[in-house]
């Protein structure tokens, strides 16, 4: 295991923990993980190792940044991926994304089937398809995350595990 793959663990924990206890994932871990990650490849592998960090920060924002403008991830989940993209690299974070969602749509299933809210969940994002199909993609007017209506999921959770299959699988 390498110090890039423990320093995104423990970027990952630490979201975990705060997105758990308080439902929002802190600026000063998010951009304080990116930044060091940034300036640690910068003196360990020169301009080089910078850049591959930089790619995966920007690759990391990129690949959640449109479930954030549409209102289907909250800023925080988005600045988790920039920053563990910054410590994995850019290859690496799009397989976290892929196995964050394909991790995070159980668990959202599950959130909402404890929380009696299944039919209602279901109903909403027939309700997003649909008017989708109609007016485009763009922000459903009602159906949204800053409109608290059901149990919130902690997404830093399903981005953690992403994280912890591609390192295990690499």
């Amino acid at each position: 295991m390498t110090w890039t793959s423990i320093a995104a663990m423990v970027t990952a924990a630490v979201a975990c923990a705060t997105d758990v206890i308080w439902r929002r994932i802190p600026y000063a871990a998010t951009f304080g993980a990116a930044g060091l990650a940034v300036v640690a490849a910068l003196v360990l592998r020169g301009w080089a190792g910078a850049g591959a960090a930089l790619a995966g920060l920007g690759v990391g924002l990129l690949v959640f940044l449109p479930l954030f403008a549409l209102r289907g991830l909250g800023g925080g989940d988005v600045k988790l991926m920039a920053a563990i993209g910054a410590w994995v690299g850019p290859v690496s974070i799009i397989w976290v994304a892929l196995y964050a969602a394909l991790l995070g749509g159980p668990l959202a299933l599950v959130v909402a089937m404890m929380n009696g809210y299944g039919r209602t969940a279901f109903r909403n994002v027939w309700s997003m398809l649909t008017f989708w199909r109609v007016a485009g993609l763009q922000p459903h007017p009602t159906v949204r995350l800053d409109v608290p209506q059901g149990p919130r999921v902690p997404y830093a959770l399903p981005i953690a595990a992403g994280l912890m299959v591609r390192l295990w699988l690499q």
